[in-house]
This record gives structure tokens, sequence and C-alpha cells, in this order.
């Protein structure tokens, strides 16, 4: 069944090709579908073109249908085209040529547009519960191993005196910046692109205002052109802050790879979070770190994927767009995957002390010697010859009693500072007002 079916058969290998993977993916928008729909309807109501005896028997069957949604009942029939389809295809088999009603004013193109920002809305907010526990998680791992030196590295070179506690609170601060990022996309999916139809509006008095309301959106779409140009736009601008977040972590799980190896054996996690060889009996392989930083690395390419997607599109719609949910919509959940994995590998890792007492490590303090040296009046690039003769001399001795006490330094960590940061951030999210709006919606 296709909403715009007439009377000609659609050939069918036409008809697979261009169906492709909406039938699966449109599984994940199927809530949503009815959220809208019931909004919509509801709207409809109030211009005359539903009658309240007709609103109640569409708003009674939806909301079954959602029920049926939520127990994971539901699915979409074989010869059915997508999610809309299949949901007006329910409502007429039950309810007759009211059904049929329940397209008035709209068109597919603005209830995708409604159902993938509801979806990612509700996908935001359980991202954000996951990169609170893993940001609490860094900083009580920052505080507990605050005090224990790891050699910091440039150019994969010893360099200076780094942290475990820097090195777990640097990524809880990278959090706070990725936050900020995620909050101004969710910003621009909580506006509501229904009542754009086709992209040009509709002839009906339609009350745009109200099912803004209805829906729980922040603001409208409110230029019908522009509303259909978010296409593609909007999952642009979700997949850059997603591909943020994907950054941090993937810088971390390169982290955690390299320190687990038996040449760093910075860290080591228990033997159950670890994989084997399956000819080398001896090997404990870090395969979590590494699957993330996989898959974190597609995400970080996913901007890029979209904007070749959408490359040289005017504006209206066009058929290209609907491979965007191929990509925006799984990407949600494999980011929260590799958050969830990174919390139950970090929750067990165990720091090795006293790594830096050994003699490949003796010259990351030869800043420290310098600056002694500065502090007591020899100007800093003497300071820096002198130091650099000791070395070169063999008669180097490290000073191993470091004292960083400037913000953010070894020694003043600054994680209180940064938790009120995150904290601040976090207001840039009203997911109270979208949740108590499905609730009155599903009364």
């Amino acid at each position: 069944m296709q909403l715009w079916a007439k009377d000609i058969q659609v050939n069918k290998a036409i008809e697979q090709f261009t169906t492709g993977k909406d039938r699966e993916l449109d599984l994940l928008l199927a809530k949503y579908d009815v959220l809208g729909s019931l909004a919509h309807i509801s709207m409809l109501e109030t211009i005359g073109l539903l009658s309240k005896n007709e609103l109640d028997r569409l708003r009674n069957a939806l909301i079954d249908i959602y029920k049926e949604i939520k127990k994971g009942n539901f699915k979409i029939e074989e010869g059915t085209e997508d999610i809309h389809s299949q949901i007006e295809f329910l409502l007429t088999k039950k309810l007759g040529d009211v059904g049929k009603k329940i397209h008035s004013g709209r068109s597919r193109n603005d209830q995708v547009l409604v159902d993938l920002k509801l979806f990612m809305r509700d996908e935001f907010e359980y991202l954000i519960g996951d990169i609170q526990s893993l940001f609490t998680l860094l900083q009580s791992q920052s505080e507990k191993f605050k005090h224990t030196l790891l050699p910091g590295y440039t150019h994969f070179q010893v360099a200076m005196p780094s942290s475990f506690g820097l090195w777990f609170g640097a990524y809880a601060e990278a959090l706070v910046d990725d936050l900020h990022s995620l909050s101004g996309s969710y910003k621009i999916i909580n506006k509501n692109p229904l009542g754009s139809a086709a992209g040009y509006g509709a002839s009906f008095p339609l009350n745009r205002t109200l099912t803004t309301q209805l829906l729980g959106f922040e603001s409208l779409n409110y230029n019908v052109v522009y509303a259909q140009i978010t296409r593609g736009k909007t999952d642009a601008a979700v997949a850059s802050s997603l591909a943020n977040v994907a950054y941090t972590l993937n810088k971390l799980a390169s982290d955690a790879v390299l320190y687990v190896c038996q040449n760093f054996q910075f860290i080591n996690f228990p033997e159950e979070l670890m994989e084997g060889s399956s000819i080398m009996p001896h090997k404990k392989n870090p395969d979590v770190f590494e699957l993330i930083r996989a898959k974190t690395n597609k995400i970080k390419a996913l901007p890029n994927d979209i904007l070749m997607l959408t490359t040289n599109l005017p504006s209206g719609y066009h058929r290209d767009l609907q491979i965007l949910k191929e990509y925006i919509l799984p990407a949600f959940g494999e980011l929260r995957s590799c958050i969830q994995m990174a919390i139950i590998m970090l929750s067990a890792v165990k720091v090795r002390e006293n790594i830096v007492g050994e003699d490949t490590y003796k010259y990351m303090f030869s800043v420290e010697r310098v600056n002694e040296l500065v502090l007591k009046g020899l100007p800093f690039r003497d300071a820096y010859k002198q130091v650099g003769k000791e070395i070169e001399d063999g008669g180097f001795a490290p000073n191993y009693n470091i004292n960083h006490t400037h913000e953010g330094s070894i020694g003043n960590l600054c994680n209180a500072e940064i938790r009120t940061l995150f904290e601040n951030a976090l207001q840039g999210f009203d997911f109270k007002n979208k949740n108590e709006a499905f609730a009155r919606l599903l009364q």
C-alpha cells in the first residue's frame, strides 16, 4: 500500500528500490508518527475538518496502535511502503472513511520531518543521560588518581609529567564542550515543521502554533519552504554534534589502547573485559576500545557523508533525502553503545603506581629543573641550555617532587569548576516540556 497509489500497479523492482530500507528504519519512528498524528488530528478538529466524534474515534485508535508499538507487537506489513501508510491503513481498516481523513493538511514530507525531530529529541535525552554517567565516572576517577603521576607525551616522545587525575579530568571537561555542541543542534531540531506539507503549506486554515504546543516544540519552522530545506541541514547539524562526542571517545579509546600495551603498561583491566587470541595463549586484547575507536571514526565521518549526499540539491523535496535515515537513525544507538562500553571499562580500570620512577622517564622532569633555575634568577634560555648540557653530559638528576599549582594543572585539577560548567551546559536541554507534551497527547 502506498499513500500516493492510484490505479496503476507500480513495477515491483521499482517499488523495492524506491522503498529501500524505509520499512525497517521506520519502525524506529513508529511511535513518533502516532504522536505527530495525535497532535495533527487535534488541530484538525479545531478548524472544522474533523467532528468531535471523529476525533475521539481516531484518538482511541491511534492510542491503541501506540500501545502495540510499545509492546513490540507492531509491524509494517509486506507490501506496505512505510510507517505512514501502515498507520493510515490500520485506521481505515478499523474506522472506515474516518481513517482516511487523517492526512488532510499534511504531506509525507512534513510527516517524516516531524517524526525525525520527535525521534531525535528523545534520542538526545537518552544520549545526555549516558554522557552524564560518563562525566561523573571520569571526574570520580580523576579525584581518585589525582596524585598518581603519568608520563606525558608529545610526538610520541616522553615530554613532561602528567597524572591520571589530569588524564581522566581532561575527557570530563571535553564532554562540557560536547554538551554545548549538542545543545546547539537540539535547538535546531526543537522546531515544528508540521503543517508545511510538501513544502508550500496548505489552503486549509491550519493552526501550526497549536501543533507546536501539543508536541512540546520550542517554536516553529515558520517559513514552509524553509521547513523542507531543513531536511539534510538539520541532519548535518546533529551529525556534527554527535561527531564531537565521538571525537572525545575516539581519543580516549586510542589512549587506552596504547596505555594497556606491554610497552607502556600504564593501565590494565580484569580478564573478563579483555579478548584473547585464537593462536597466542598469552594475549589479552583491548578489543572494546579498538571497536569504540572504529565506531567513533565512523560517526566522525557522518557529517561529511550527509553533506555529500545533499550537495547541490535545490529547495523542495527530493527522493535523495530518503537515504538520510540510513545515516542518522542508527548513529544515536551506535554512539550510546560506545559510551556505555567506555563506562564499563573505565569503572574497572587498574592504574599502575610509580610509573615515573623508571629510568625511561627521568628526562620528562627536565623542564622542572629548568623552571627551578629560572626561579633562582637565571634567564629561561640560559637555564634551558644549562639543563640541556647536563643531559648531554649524563649529569642530569630528576627531582620527583613537582609542585604544579596553577588552575588545571597536576596539583589543581579544578574538577569542581568543571562540574559547574557541565551542570550549566545541561540547562540547554528542556526535556521536561516535550515529555509533558507527550504525556498529555496520550492521556
